[in-house]
């Protein structure tokens, strides 16, 4: 069945909203608006693989469903979706030109560098290996398999079978090659590397956005988003796994051994490039990126500098609301919404590494790390995140803007 023409253009915003990976509860709240401004009444529902548009006339209704893919995460996009829906609740843009925008921003998604991507990938698992601290040797070898992980995203979009495989079979190669490493370098950090190597896909972020969800009451939603990141992470640990047994049964590997010689000073040089890396990755605009990069560094620094007196917990919860905050003020001075640079700041503060490591403790002894506590760490770390977006009124519906009258 088509959909009415007067609605399409609902439709087609829900749509691109949801492509690009935007949690639930911000889709409807913009659905809303916009239905509002624009004199509809409708109800919508936005889970990972559908969208159910419902309009009213009358004492009539029209429904209608349509099947997506669930979304990625594109910070690019989303700023530039903000500003089109901005001009429609302004009345600035006309409902027949909305087509032609949208597909001006689909078709800037798909402008892919894939040189830069390479090194971001490259320098987002080096800078890593420097921020949990490891050695020269280490940090030079997860730069060449950051970059190698990059391969693996490339061929996913070509094949549908890497696609299906692509966190345990890159996790594979990965601790394959590490595995390799250490039997010809004896100074070689193996847990750290593999850690470091595949960290831009362990699903921290996804795991925060789902208990967004669950916290914003999008039970549905939010549920299916929290056991997906969940799946997807037991499957790299799976390829990891894996490739310890395979390899562990063919050498003599020693997976307590741990060497660090990094001076103090990478750490504040890590932090910022790690922040920087991102940038490629979620195709965030040029208009954005100095004050993305800034949100990030100052989101880990603040919730470093406070955890060694007032604990993880107290340390996180502050880092959030201060997190909160600056996107607030980065978004009002440079007219972007603030999920793109809170984004980026919770990227800082997520849990993603220490729950491999968590995993890696329940069924390694001795484990690829020395830390303690590691799921307790996690728990703590995600219910202060929730809370300080909680408590920020990060989860508040979108305040409606006044529309002019016009004579």
């Amino acid at each position: 069945m088509k959909v009415p023409k007067k609605y399409q253009f609902i439709v087609d915003i829900g749509k691109a909203l949801h492509i690009y990976g935007i949690p639930s509860y911000k889709i409807l709240s913009y659905l809303t608006q916009v239905a509002n401004t624009k004199g509809i009444t409708g109800s919508f529902m936005d889970l990972p693989t559908w969208i159910n548009y419902v309009f009213y006339e009358d004492k009539n209704s029209y429904n209608y469903i349509e099947s997506i893919a669930p979304g990625s995460l594109n910070l690019g996009a989303f700023s530039r979706i903000d500003e089109l829906t901005n001009k429609v609740i302004d009345n600035k843009i006309e409902p027949d030109e909305i087509d032609k925008e949208l597909k001006i921003i689909h078709a800037k998604t798909k402008e892919v560098n894939h040189f830069i991507l390479t090194l971001a990938y490259a320098f987002a698992a080096g800078s890593f290996s420097l921020m949990i601290g490891t050695n020269w040797l280490s940090f030079s070898f997860a730069l060449l398999l950051g970059a190698l992980t990059y391969l693996f995203v490339y061929l996913a979009t070509k094949s549908k079978y890497i696609e299906n495989v692509f966190e345990s079979l890159s996790a594979l190669v990965v601790t394959i090659i590490c595995c390799f490493l250490t039997f010809i370098f004896p100074d070689f950090n193996l847990g750290l590397t593999i850690l470091a190597s595949i960290i831009i896909f362990i699903p921290g972020l996804a795991i925060t956005t789902a208990l967004e969800e669950i916290t914003s009451k999008n039970l549905v939603a939010g549920g299916a988003k929290l056991f997906d990141a969940m799946v997807v992470l037991f499957k790299q640990f799976f390829g990891v796994i894996l490739g310890l047994g395979l390899m562990t049964s063919l050498l003599d590997i020693d997976l307590t051994h741990y060497a660090s010689d990094m001076p103090k000073w990478t750490l504040f040089l890590a932090i910022p490039i790690f922040s920087i890396t991102v940038i490629p990755i979620f195709q965030v605009r040029k208009k954005d990126m100095f004050f993305g990069v800034l949100t990030g560094v100052l989101a880990f620094f603040i919730t470093v500098f406070l955890s060694s007196g007032l604990g993880i917990l107290v340390s996180t919860f502050i880092g959030t609301l201060s997190v909160v905050g600056i996107s607030r003020l980065f978004g009002r001075i440079s007219k972007t919404p603030k999920s793109v640079y809170l984004t980026q700041g919770i990227i800082m503060l997520v849990p993603g590494s220490k729950s491999f490591m968590g995993l890696s403790n329940s069924f390694f002894n001795p484990s690829i790390t020395a830390s303690a506590n590691l799921f307790e760490e996690v728990a703590f770390i995600l219910m202060a995140i929730i809370g300080g977006l909680l408590f920020a009124g990060t989860f508040k519906e979108r305040r409606p803007k006044k529309v002019k009258k016009t004579n």
